[in-house]
């Protein structure tokens, strides 16, 4: 993703905007944390903190970019409450950290963890 100013070109690749939305995700209450399905067996797999940003997708859209998350929560919460929750602190970082506008924010929930 780039952005241009007067000054010139700024480059941030859709790693760091992964890495930026996946700890703040993660830091969200009741979130386990990022899943990835196994392609092999179609299991859900949760992942460790290194491996974040593998349950992150980052999409260019018109005018900014959107971003699709895949969690795993905490068993007995309010879901709708825990991905609002998500949706509005993912947006808030990433805008804050890159100044890129984030058009929408999808969120997964892949797995229930007692």
């Amino acid at each position: 993703m780039q952005i241009k100013t007067e000054h010139g070109i700024i480059g941030i690749s859709n790693e760091v905007i992964s890495a930026v939305a996946g700890l703040a995700a993660s830091s969200c209450f009741g979130v386990k944390g990022m899943t990835a399905t196994s392609v092999k067996d179609g299991l859900v797999h949760l992942l460790k903190r290194e491996a974040m940003t593998t349950g992150v997708r980052v999409y260019e859209a018109d005018g900014g970019i959107t971003i699709h998350l895949n969690i795993a929560v905490d068993h007995g919460l309010n879901i709708p409450a825990v991905c609002r929750s998500i949706i509005s602190e993912v947006r808030y970082n990433v805008q804050r950290l890159t100044g890129l506008n984030v058009v929408s924010v999808d969120v997964c929930v892949d797995s229930i963890k007692a």
